[in-house]
């Protein structure tokens, strides 16, 4: 295996150092880019994209602004101002030295699932995992976020089938090219089956696509059984992608459960999340 060798210097105290020499592989890894939801944070991603990287892969969890540290912006933001925290996130991940950027993973959930769609058409990735992805008119694209729900009758868009000629997202899953895997929640009140319709149809020259409805959940995954299923499908999926990856061919797998994660909406936050 080949190895790359970096000079470094060691401090041992204020007036000495050493040299040494770093020897990493120099093989390189796939990257992983996790994009959380609205009114979430990479809190909710860390235990997971932990899991991801036991697999061989460099993962990067980031907080979009209007949340965690930046929760001041949280009512002035625009999918414009995300997007860009998004396009920033994946531009450092791919320049880090060991990834591949032949071989990028973006995973988002609702809000950050739309925003992953978008950026799938602005750079190179080669697999989307989107669970409950949101969906909007492309209409005020650069006002706040919130200010979507008081001039979007976002209900009534979501409710019917979308054409992907119509909507941002929608076009930039068409012509996406990469493996897809799409997770719905069974009882979600937020981004309903009519929306995941939506994204599975204009995914029409993905290399594979892959469906799957988490029983009994809902939007947030508020309970442990529901982080316990989506854990288990998305690990499973990356470590069949990856392995497909590496022998060339499509590797069958079992699944494992892991351990829970933080819910991806806090339980009292859960209907106010309005992705």
């Amino acid at each position: 295996m080949s190895s790359y060798d970096e000079t470094v210097s060691i401090d041992i105290d204020r007036d000495n150092r050493i040299a040494g020499t770093l020897i990493t592989p120099g093989t390189l890894v796939p990257g992983v880019l996790f994009v959380h939801g609205w009114g979430g944070s990479q809190e909710q991603y860390l235990a997971r994209a932990r899991e991801v990287a036991a697999l061989g892969c460099v993962c990067l969890t980031f907080d979009l602004r209007g949340h965690a540290q930046t929760r001041r912006q949280f009512e002035t933001v625009s999918r414009a101002t995300n997007l860009a925290d998004v396009l920033a996130a994946y531009d450092l991940l791919v320049h880090r030295r060991h990834v591949d950027a032949s071989a990028i993973a973006v995973v988002g959930s609702s809000y950050g699932g739309y925003l992953a769609a978008i950026l799938s058409a602005m750079r190179p990735v080669k697999w989307l995992a989107l669970r409950s992805p949101a969906l909007y008119l492309d209409s005020g694209w650069d006002v706040p976020k919130l200010q979507l729900h008081r001039d979007q009758d976002l209900p009534t868009y979501r409710s019917s089938i979308v054409a992907a000629t119509g909507n941002k997202a929608l076009l930039a899953c068409q012509a996406f090219e990469g493996d897809v895997l799409l997770v719905e929640s069974e009882h979600d009140d937020i981004v309903p089956r009519t929306v995941l319709t939506s994204y599975r149809e204009a995914f029409r020259k993905s290399h594979s696509q892959t469906y799957r409805c988490l029983a009994g959940a809902d939007h947030g995954l508020t309970s442990e059984r529901d982080q316990r299923s989506y854990g288990t499908v998305l690990v499973g999926w990356l470590q069949e992608m990856l392995a497909g990856a590496r022998a060339g061919t499509v590797v069958a797998h079992e699944a494992k459960a892991e351990p829970a994660a933080t819910p991806e909406v806090p339980p009292h936050a859960a209907k106010q999340e309005a992705a």
